[in-house]
Protein backbone atom coordinates (compact mmCIF):
# COMPACT_ATOMS: atom_id res chain seq x y z
CA UNK A 1 0.00 0.00 0.00
CA UNK A 2 1.14 3.81 -0.64
CA UNK A 3 1.18 6.18 1.46
CA UNK A 4 1.70 7.25 5.09
CA UNK A 5 -0.41 4.82 7.34
CA UNK A 6 0.41 6.79 10.09
CA UNK A 7 -2.20 9.72 8.19
CA UNK A 8 -4.42 6.83 6.87
CA UNK A 9 -4.58 5.93 11.41
CA UNK A 10 -5.08 9.20 12.33
CA UNK A 11 -7.95 9.41 9.55
CA UNK A 12 -9.58 6.27 10.90
CA UNK A 13 -9.71 7.48 14.59
CA UNK A 14 -11.53 10.72 13.86
CA UNK A 15 -14.22 9.00 11.26
CA UNK A 16 -14.52 6.02 13.76
CA UNK A 17 -12.95 6.79 17.41
CA UNK A 18 -11.06 3.65 16.62
CA UNK A 19 -7.62 3.64 18.00
CA UNK A 20 -5.52 1.97 15.68
CA UNK A 21 -2.37 2.36 17.83
CA UNK A 22 -3.69 0.32 20.79
CA UNK A 23 -3.83 -2.83 18.15
CA UNK A 24 -0.65 -4.73 17.53
CA UNK A 25 0.66 -3.21 14.44
CA UNK A 26 1.76 -5.14 11.80
CA UNK A 27 -1.25 -7.63 12.67
CA UNK A 28 -3.69 -4.91 11.94
CA UNK A 29 -1.66 -3.50 8.95
CA UNK A 30 -1.61 -6.64 6.83
CA UNK A 31 -5.63 -6.75 7.31
CA UNK A 32 -6.54 -3.69 6.60
CA UNK A 33 -3.44 -3.65 3.43
CA UNK A 34 -4.98 -7.24 2.64
CA UNK A 35 -9.30 -5.61 2.71
CA UNK A 36 -8.09 -2.35 0.89
CA UNK A 37 -6.51 -4.30 -1.96
CA UNK A 38 -9.58 -6.33 -2.46
CA UNK A 39 -11.67 -3.11 -2.91
CA UNK A 40 -9.35 -2.33 -6.10
CA UNK A 41 -7.38 0.50 -3.61
CA UNK A 42 -3.63 0.23 -3.63
CA UNK A 43 -2.65 3.71 -1.09
CA UNK A 44 -4.12 4.91 2.02
CA UNK A 45 -5.73 8.31 0.47
CA UNK A 46 -7.74 6.90 -1.91
CA UNK A 47 -8.83 4.33 0.65
CA UNK A 48 -9.67 6.99 2.50
CA UNK A 49 -12.19 8.69 0.15
CA UNK A 50 -13.39 5.12 -0.10
CA UNK A 51 -14.48 5.12 2.88
CA UNK A 52 -15.93 8.47 3.22
CA UNK A 53 -18.43 8.16 -0.34
CA UNK A 54 -20.76 5.83 1.52
CA UNK A 55 -21.68 5.16 5.31
CA UNK A 56 -21.84 1.27 4.16
CA UNK A 57 -18.52 1.26 2.94
CA UNK A 58 -17.10 2.40 6.57
CA UNK A 59 -19.84 0.21 8.65
CA UNK A 60 -18.60 -2.72 6.64
CA UNK A 61 -15.14 -2.09 7.31
CA UNK A 62 -15.09 -1.20 11.16
CA UNK A 63 -17.31 -4.85 10.65
CA UNK A 64 -13.77 -6.39 9.57
CA UNK A 65 -11.24 -5.08 11.47
CA UNK A 66 -12.63 -5.76 14.74
CA UNK A 67 -12.64 -9.38 14.09
CA UNK A 68 -16.53 -10.48 15.42
CA UNK A 69 -15.63 -14.22 15.29
CA UNK A 70 -17.88 -15.90 18.10
CA UNK A 71 -19.93 -19.06 18.56
CA UNK A 72 -22.14 -19.98 21.41
CA UNK A 73 -20.42 -21.86 24.37
CA UNK A 74 -17.16 -21.56 22.63
CA UNK A 75 -14.55 -23.74 24.27
CA UNK A 76 -17.53 -25.14 26.10
CA UNK A 77 -15.24 -26.89 29.19
CA UNK A 78 -14.69 -22.94 30.40
CA UNK A 79 -18.43 -22.67 29.84
CA UNK A 80 -19.00 -25.90 31.89
CA UNK A 81 -16.64 -24.76 34.89
CA UNK A 82 -17.99 -21.12 35.11
CA UNK A 83 -21.98 -23.20 35.46
CA UNK A 84 -20.74 -25.68 37.90
CA UNK A 85 -17.72 -23.34 40.09
CA UNK A 86 -18.75 -20.18 39.19
CA UNK A 87 -22.43 -18.98 39.29
CA UNK A 88 -22.78 -20.83 42.84
CA UNK A 89 -21.17 -18.15 43.89
CA UNK A 90 -23.67 -15.92 43.13
CA UNK A 91 -26.96 -18.06 44.35
CA UNK A 92 -27.15 -16.08 47.73
CA UNK A 93 -26.90 -12.24 45.92
CA UNK A 94 -30.04 -10.41 45.40
CA UNK A 95 -28.95 -9.13 42.24
CA UNK A 96 -25.90 -10.25 39.68
CA UNK A 97 -24.66 -8.02 37.67
CA UNK A 98 -22.88 -9.35 33.92
CA UNK A 99 -21.14 -7.46 31.70
CA UNK A 100 -20.20 -9.17 28.15
CA UNK A 101 -17.08 -6.57 26.42
CA UNK A 102 -16.89 -6.83 22.72
CA UNK A 103 -19.82 -9.14 22.57
CA UNK A 104 -20.18 -9.45 18.53
CA UNK A 105 -22.84 -11.20 17.31
CA UNK A 106 -24.65 -11.84 20.82
CA UNK A 107 -23.28 -15.11 20.76
CA UNK A 108 -21.64 -15.22 24.34
CA UNK A 109 -24.26 -12.69 26.93
CA UNK A 110 -26.89 -14.94 24.61
CA UNK A 111 -24.88 -18.09 26.23
CA UNK A 112 -24.19 -16.67 29.68
CA UNK A 113 -28.09 -15.66 29.85
CA UNK A 114 -29.31 -19.53 29.34
CA UNK A 115 -26.64 -20.81 31.79
CA UNK A 116 -28.25 -18.12 34.57
CA UNK A 117 -31.95 -18.64 33.43
CA UNK A 118 -31.36 -22.15 34.10
CA UNK A 119 -30.59 -21.44 38.46
CA UNK A 120 -32.57 -17.86 38.88
CA UNK A 121 -35.38 -15.86 37.53
CA UNK A 122 -34.49 -13.51 34.81
CA UNK A 123 -35.60 -10.70 38.08
CA UNK A 124 -32.37 -11.86 39.47
CA UNK A 125 -29.74 -11.05 37.08
CA UNK A 126 -28.80 -8.01 34.55
CA UNK A 127 -26.75 -8.91 31.78
CA UNK A 128 -25.57 -5.95 29.58
CA UNK A 129 -23.56 -6.65 26.13
CA UNK A 130 -21.48 -4.18 24.29
CA UNK A 131 -19.49 -3.85 21.15
CA UNK A 132 -18.13 -0.77 19.25
CA UNK A 133 -19.27 -2.21 15.89
CA UNK A 134 -22.93 -1.12 15.34
CA UNK A 135 -22.83 -4.19 12.24
CA UNK A 136 -22.68 -6.64 15.33
CA UNK A 137 -24.99 -5.30 18.07
CA UNK A 138 -27.47 -5.24 14.84
CA UNK A 139 -27.16 -9.05 14.31
CA UNK A 140 -27.15 -9.62 18.19
CA UNK A 141 -30.43 -7.80 18.80
CA UNK A 142 -31.81 -9.79 15.85
CA UNK A 143 -30.24 -13.21 17.07
CA UNK A 144 -30.67 -15.30 14.22
CA UNK A 145 -27.23 -17.51 13.66
CA UNK A 146 -26.00 -20.46 11.62
CA UNK A 147 -25.86 -23.99 12.71
CA UNK A 148 -22.00 -23.51 12.95
CA UNK A 149 -22.43 -20.84 15.48
CA UNK A 150 -24.70 -22.99 17.43
CA UNK A 151 -23.09 -26.51 17.33
CA UNK A 152 -21.60 -26.90 21.07
CA UNK A 153 -25.04 -25.64 22.67
CA UNK A 154 -26.17 -28.59 24.86
CA UNK A 155 -29.04 -30.56 24.63
CA UNK A 156 -30.51 -28.92 27.75
CA UNK A 157 -30.52 -25.62 25.86
CA UNK A 158 -31.48 -26.68 22.23
CA UNK A 159 -35.17 -25.78 22.89
CA UNK A 160 -33.91 -22.46 22.74
CA UNK A 161 -33.48 -22.21 19.19
CA UNK A 162 -35.97 -22.76 16.42
CA UNK A 163 -35.00 -23.25 12.79
CA UNK A 164 -36.68 -20.65 10.68
CA UNK A 165 -35.08 -21.29 7.32
CA UNK A 166 -32.86 -23.69 6.70
CA UNK A 167 -29.77 -23.20 8.72
CA UNK A 168 -31.26 -20.16 10.44
CA UNK A 169 -31.92 -20.73 13.69
CA UNK A 170 -33.86 -17.60 15.69
CA UNK A 171 -32.99 -17.65 19.48
CA UNK A 172 -35.89 -17.65 22.10
CA UNK A 173 -37.49 -14.10 22.91
CA UNK A 174 -36.87 -15.31 26.62
CA UNK A 175 -33.31 -15.65 26.09
CA UNK A 176 -33.34 -11.98 23.94
CA UNK A 177 -35.18 -10.19 26.81
CA UNK A 178 -32.38 -11.34 29.08
CA UNK A 179 -29.81 -9.08 26.99
CA UNK A 180 -29.47 -5.21 27.04
CA UNK A 181 -27.32 -4.86 23.87
CA UNK A 182 -25.40 -1.05 24.08
CA UNK A 183 -22.57 0.64 22.00
CA UNK A 184 -19.50 0.91 23.89
CA UNK A 185 -15.46 1.70 23.05
CA UNK A 186 -13.27 -0.06 25.22
CA UNK A 187 -10.23 2.06 24.47
CA UNK A 188 -12.19 5.67 25.45
CA UNK A 189 -15.20 5.44 27.28
CA UNK A 190 -16.08 4.74 31.00
CA UNK A 191 -16.66 1.68 31.75
CA UNK A 192 -19.76 -0.09 33.97
CA UNK A 193 -19.28 -0.45 37.78
CA UNK A 194 -20.09 -3.10 40.23
CA UNK A 195 -19.50 -5.65 37.94
CA UNK A 196 -19.96 -9.50 39.22
CA UNK A 197 -19.43 -11.18 35.93
CA UNK A 198 -17.66 -9.87 33.04
CA UNK A 199 -16.37 -11.76 29.98
CA UNK A 200 -14.23 -10.05 27.52
CA UNK A 201 -13.08 -13.59 25.23
CA UNK A 202 -10.61 -13.59 22.76
CA UNK A 203 -10.33 -10.07 21.69
CA UNK A 204 -7.56 -8.47 23.56
CA UNK A 205 -5.09 -10.88 21.99
CA UNK A 206 -5.48 -8.27 19.38
CA UNK A 207 -4.16 -5.37 21.44
CA UNK A 208 -0.78 -4.44 21.87
CA UNK A 209 0.96 -5.63 25.16
CA UNK A 210 0.51 -1.97 26.83
CA UNK A 211 -3.29 -1.32 26.13
CA UNK A 212 -3.62 -4.82 27.10
CA UNK A 213 -2.34 -4.17 30.61
CA UNK A 214 -4.21 -0.66 30.55
CA UNK A 215 -7.76 -2.42 30.06
CA UNK A 216 -7.26 -5.12 32.70
CA UNK A 217 -6.80 -2.89 35.39
CA UNK A 218 -10.03 -0.80 34.07
CA UNK A 219 -11.45 -4.73 34.27
CA UNK A 220 -10.60 -4.58 37.67
CA UNK A 221 -12.24 -1.49 38.77
CA UNK A 222 -15.30 -2.44 36.41
CA UNK A 223 -16.05 -5.31 38.81
CA UNK A 224 -17.73 -5.00 42.37
CA UNK A 225 -16.36 -6.84 45.44
CA UNK A 226 -16.18 -10.97 45.16
CA UNK A 227 -16.15 -10.48 41.34
CA UNK A 228 -14.97 -12.80 38.36
CA UNK A 229 -13.13 -12.17 35.02
CA UNK A 230 -13.91 -14.62 32.06
CA UNK A 231 -11.46 -14.45 29.05
CA UNK A 232 -11.17 -16.13 26.06
CA UNK A 233 -8.37 -19.27 25.23
CA UNK A 234 -6.19 -16.80 23.60
CA UNK A 235 -5.38 -15.04 26.60
CA UNK A 236 -3.85 -15.19 29.69
CA UNK A 237 -2.82 -12.30 32.50
CA UNK A 238 0.19 -13.04 33.57
CA UNK A 239 0.82 -10.50 36.03
CA UNK A 240 -2.58 -10.41 37.60
CA UNK A 241 -0.95 -10.36 40.79
CA UNK A 242 0.30 -6.62 40.26
CA UNK A 243 -2.88 -5.61 39.33
CA UNK A 244 -5.15 -7.03 42.66
CA UNK A 245 -6.59 -10.46 40.78
CA UNK A 246 -6.11 -13.85 42.45
CA UNK A 247 -6.24 -16.62 40.32
CA UNK A 248 -8.93 -18.94 39.88
CA UNK A 249 -8.87 -21.18 37.32
CA UNK A 250 -7.09 -20.74 34.19
CA UNK A 251 -8.78 -17.74 32.14
CA UNK A 252 -10.97 -16.95 35.85
CA UNK A 253 -9.62 -14.47 37.78
CA UNK A 254 -11.55 -13.08 41.33
CA UNK A 255 -11.50 -9.15 42.78
CA UNK A 256 -10.92 -10.03 46.30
Amino acid sequence: MEGSYEIFKSNIYRMTDIDLDCYKERQMKRRIDSYAQNKGYGDYEAFIQFLRTEPANLADFVDYITINVSEFFRNPEQWKYLEEEIVPRFKDRAKVRVWSAACSTGDEPYTIAMILLKYMPRVRFSIVATDIDDLSLAAAREGVYISKSIKNVPEEFRGYFTEIKPDKFKIAPEIQKCVNFKKHNLLKEEYPTNIDLLICRNVLIYFTEEKKEEIFEQFYRSLGRNGVLFLGNTEQMMDYRSIGYSRIASFFYGKE
